[in-house]
């Protein structure tokens, strides 16, 4: 994969976010806060790494989500990690 498609990535994110964690498609807008769009608790963060691994295939930790406020961070986070990723390939 030479170029990194972000509005392929920013619907296949959405679409998990939908399937996995029930979250309404209204609610999921760039400036909402990821934690209420998709009413995650602890343990469904654990739920989102796995997502996130299978789905694009890099290892998540913890602290990564840290700075993961908006659904606006996390899709800034996982096309960072796939350009990263990619950069590296």
């Amino acid at each position: 994969m030479n170029h990194i498609d972000e509005s392929s990535v920013i619907e296949k994110i959405n679409s998990f976010f939908v399937e996995e964690f029930e979250a309404n498609e209204s609610d999921i807008k760039p400036e909402a806060i990821l934690k209420d769009a998709l009413d995650l608790d602890s343990l469904d963060y654990v739920d989102l790494v796995v997502v996130i691994e299978n789905t694009f295939h890099f290892k998540v930790k913890a602290e990564d989500f840290k700075n993961i406020l908006t659904i606006q961070d996390f899709y800034n986070y996982i096309l960072g990690r796939l350009k990263a990723q990619n950069a590296a390939a």
